[in-house]
């Protein structure tokens, strides 16, 4: 199965996740790049789409989508990613490195909610969602530390224990998928 890994990346966490899974699928990887490329912007909710990728996604029979969940939101560049483009995915994945908790999935900030808003907009296309919260990274007397979650980004350093388990499950479910198709 021939798969790309786009991703788009605020604070860095995302795209160390996406650069990850790209080598270790041995795939090509891109980067969304929204136009303007504001926070602020993307809070509030306006869009004014994104920089056109270099890669053809109908030349690709999976995207695996990799970027972060503000506030428990499908987060524009990713969104208008997913809706400009219906036509040409044929499956994809959506992975994130988020704040929310397992615990917490179910919330109003989890992520659970913006997976099933990607499978909504996707339907069957959609073919799975991964959450790699930032707090398995953390010692557990920070893992309720707002302050320090939103401080704290993945690097090789802290990429072990926990999150690197459901991490190497995550590849191996993806390289079982390669060689069935």
């Amino acid at each position: 199965m021939k798969t790309i890994v786009l991703f788009f990346s605020h604070n860095g966490s995302n795209k160390y996740l996406a650069e990850k899974i790209a080598k270790d699928l041995d795939c090509p990887i891109e980067e969304i790049i929204p136009r303007p490329n504001s926070h602020l912007l993307m809070l509030m909710g306006i869009n004014f789409g994104n920089k056109a990728l270099k890669a053809k996604l109908e030349d690709y029979e999976r995207v695996i989508l990799c970027g972060p969940i503000f506030m428990g939101k499908f987060i524009i560049p990713l969104k208008n990613f997913v809706q400009s483009n219906l036509d040409k995915i044929k499956t994809l994945v959506f992975v994130t490195c988020c704040g929310s908790t397992f615990e917490k999935k179910d919330e109003k900030f989890g992520y659970n909610l913006v997976f099933n808003e990607v499978r909504n907009i996707l339907g069957q296309k959609c073919v799975h969602c991964e959450a790699f919260p930032i707090t398995l990274v953390l010692p557990d007397e920070l893992k309720n530390d707002g302050k320090t979650f939103m401080k704290t980004h993945l690097t090789d350093e802290n990429f072990k224990g926990e999150i690197q388990v459901i991490y190497d499950d995550f590849i191996e479910k993806m390289k079982v998928e390669l060689a069935i198709n």
